[in-house]
């Protein structure tokens, strides 16, 4: 591919969360990989990987900043979450709330991220609120959109409304996508009969989903008590139900919707679940969508996740190494790097 962009690679080290939940690797291990697998930006989650966090200690930071220029890559993006439930009996209070997210703006410039991966617990009024101290710190609030959400959910309409109004170059999106998983996971469907869900139901989802014939509550979202309904109709279990609605909560939209949404688009989630040894993702056509993010002029990170380690851990090993490799290999073709 010629065309020029500014479209840069990253990972997030949620991807290798098998590994380290395991102790089969460390931070600094998968930091070494990441040097070793070519990829840029880093984008860490906070509560996962760091001690203590939010209360970061400074012999973390400069223990972060030492593997950074050992490793020679750059910071990207710290993944927050808004833990409003923490105290015993009540939810925390508007000011707790914005306390909790500066402690996070704050944490991201020390660690060297620009951007903040928002979770959907912070409210429009409190990002208003929040969108001066961004600015001071030169690092961008980004609201996630993950499935079943998409840019015409009305609360992410709201949003855009939001920040169109406000008009603040480090309010916007990170775009995770979830939005355009064109087949229903493999690795979710055999982990259906692996859990005894009945051949003709895991066929009926594969079937229904890849024709976009789920039960919905709009145009795209399954509608959960309707799918329950007909997997218990055709012999399914209430429980069995549950675990088809998780393997079908993705969704497929138009990816040249992305083109009327880029200015608000700050950073990008690129979601996986099966790399395929021909470098293709098996649900998630990337040739189709890398193309309109360089016609739209996106210039951030795109940053892998892998996510497909949850529906094959319970039988095989997991090789979030190898996987992430062959997704940083396609994208390398698609943007014009090999």
């Amino acid at each position: 591919m010629s065309q020029k962009h500014n479209i840069k690679r990253g990972v997030s080290l949620y991807s290798f969360q098998e590994e380290y939940y395991l102790r089969k690797m460390t931070l600094e291990d998968i930091l070494a990989t990441t040097q070793r697998l070519d990829i840029p930006g880093i984008e860490i989650i906070g509560d996962q990987m760091i001690p203590g966090y939010p209360n970061i200690s400074d012999d973390f930071f400069k223990l972060w900043h030492g593997w950074m220029d050992k490793y020679g890559r750059t910071p990207v993006c710290l993944d927050m979450y808004l833990d409003w439930n923490k105290f015993h009996g009540r939810i925390m209070s508007d000011d707790e709330k914005y306390g909790s997210v500066i402690m996070d703006i704050e944490n991201a410039n020390k660690l060297g991220c620009n951007v903040i991966r928002v979770s959907r617990d912070v409210e429009p009024r409190l990002l208003e609120r929040l969108a001066l101290q961004a600015e001071n710190y030169k690092v961008k609030l980004a609201l996630e959109i993950h499935a079943p959400d998409d840019f015409d959910s009305p609360e992410v309409q709201r949003m855009i409304e939001h920040f169109t109004r406000l008009d603040s170059p480090n309010l916007g999106f990170t775009l995770d996508m979830s939005l355009y998983c064109k087949r229903l996971p493999r690795v979710a469907s055999d982990r259906l009969l692996r859990e005894g869900i009945k051949k003709e139901i895991v066929e009926y989802l594969i079937e229904a989903y890849n024709s976009h014939t789920l039960p919905k509550t709009r145009e795209f979202a399954v509608s959960k008590p309707e799918l329950a309904n007909k997997i218990i109709q055709m012999g399914g279990t209430e429980e069995q139900a549950n675990l088809a609605y998780r393997a079908t909560h993705t969704i497929y939209t138009n990816p040249q919707r992305i083109l009327e949404y880029m200015p608000h688009i700050h950073h990008i989630h690129a979601k996986f679940f099966e790399m395929l040894p021909e470098y293709t993702e098996y649900s998630i056509p990337y040739a189709d969508i890398i193309p309109i993010l360089i016609e739209g002029g996106y210039r951030g990170y795109l940053d892998s996740e892998y996510e497909g380690a949850r529906w094959i851990e319970d039988a095989f090993e997991v090789d979030s190494t190898e996987q992430v490799r062959r997704q940083q290999v396609m994208f390398k073709r698609l943007l014009g790097e090999a």
